[in-house]
């Protein structure tokens, strides 16, 4: 596995689990790029690329979050390209961190997932 370059961090300075990542990789002496979803988005592309190697749109919406329900959404209960398109428009609604590698990418604060790809690239 060839080393981790190219990283990326999608979430918000409040998130904890952001913040988990940050640290992780900094302690490890890994760069990465983070992204802020408060002012940036991920692309449609990054977006699609990121809910392939997740097992889809559906595990990148945060269904538990407080914008989702205040934007009424846990009634109208979002499926298929709908989430895309929602996720565009309101990034917020992510589930975050966001942290994606190449072709790797992983939802929440995955420090297994996030050791194994250290251990894979050394």
């Amino acid at each position: 596995m060839p080393p981790i370059t190219n990283l990326q961090i999608f979430g918000t300075k409040k998130c904890p689990d952001t913040r988990k990542a940050e640290r992780f990789f900094k302690e490890r002496r890994v760069s990465f790029h983070l992204v802020d979803i408060a002012t940036k988005g991920p692309s449609a592309g990054e977006l699609r690329k990121i809910a392939n190697a997740v097992g889809g749109m559906e595990k990148l919406i945060d269904r538990d979050g407080k914008r989702y329900v205040e934007r009424g959404l846990k009634y109208a209960a979002p499926t298929g390209p709908r989430i895309e398109q929602i996720l565009i428009d309101d990034p917020l609604l992510l589930r975050t961190p966001l942290v994606r590698a190449g072709d790797r990418a992983t939802v929440g604060a995955a420090i297994d997932v996030w050791t194994a790809w250290l251990a894979d690239s050394t």
